[in-house]
């Protein structure tokens, strides 16, 4: 049982705005923190993004980096928390020919639904175990193994629209000049990665949530 003091009702939701305001606080330091140049660059060249009027993160990353494997539980984390109006977008970088196939990995797990729910095993499974994704028919007995439809896995693996995302995101990688995973983009106009953060991985969630602050600032006002 719930033991509640008189005015418990009020106090809750005195609570619940003073922790409102010092998240408001605590984001506007952290916008206020970060060192342009230093911890993020503003893209010389903007690009327009896929949100509407959400404000679009995007992740260029590989299954295949182990960077971006070690960032990925600090992703997961951010996500479970991200606010309403912010989108996360993933796009799969292809620096060799065996990422080319991850990413198609990558897009089958999207297509599915399973890209978030599996991405931290996939992450797992080839830098901690040594599984070779990147061949085909290890990756369908591995997804044949986490009870996905092998024979549905193997269509998109192959299908037009599959090979035509990744086709695209090897565009968008150029478009970005992306030299680098992971890298992170916050509204098309801000970039950053681990290695700008002086607590590598575990500081993007927050540089993330001070460029959304920074961005959403400075959209034009409805």
């Amino acid at each position: 049982m719930i033991h509640q003091q008189p005015f418990a009702p009020l106090r809750g939701l005195i609570g619940s705005a003073i922790a409102i305001v010092a998240l408001a606080v605590t984001t506007g330091a952290l916008a206020q923190d970060l060192v342009e140049g230093r911890n993020y660059a503003r893209l010389k060249n903007p690009q327009p993004v896929e949100t509407g009027k959400n404000i679009e993160v995007i992740e260029f990353f590989s299954y295949g980096c182990q960077h971006c494997g070690e960032l990925e539980p600090n992703l997961q984390a951010w996500l479970k928390n991200k606010p309403a109006d912010v989108q996360l977008r993933r796009i799969p970088v292809m620096f060799q020919p065996r990422w080319e196939n991850l990413a198609r990995v990558y897009y089958t797990l999207e297509a599915m639904g399973e890209e978030n729910k599996l991405s931290p095993d996939i992450f797992s499974s080839i830098h901690a175990k040594g599984n070779q994704l990147w061949n085909e028919k290890e990756f369908f007995e591995w997804a044949a193994a986490r009870g996905l439809d092998r024979k549905k896995v193997e269509e998109l693996y192959a299908s037009f629209t599959v090979v035509g995302k990744v086709n695209r995101a090897k565009q968008q990688a150029q478009v970005y000049q992306i030299q680098s995973v992971p890298t992170m983009i916050v509204d098309g106009k801000f970039v950053t990665g681990p290695e700008r953060m002086q607590n590598g991985h575990a500081g993007i969630p927050a540089a993330i949530d001070a460029l959304v602050v920074k961005a959403r600032a400075e959209r034009p006002k409805s």
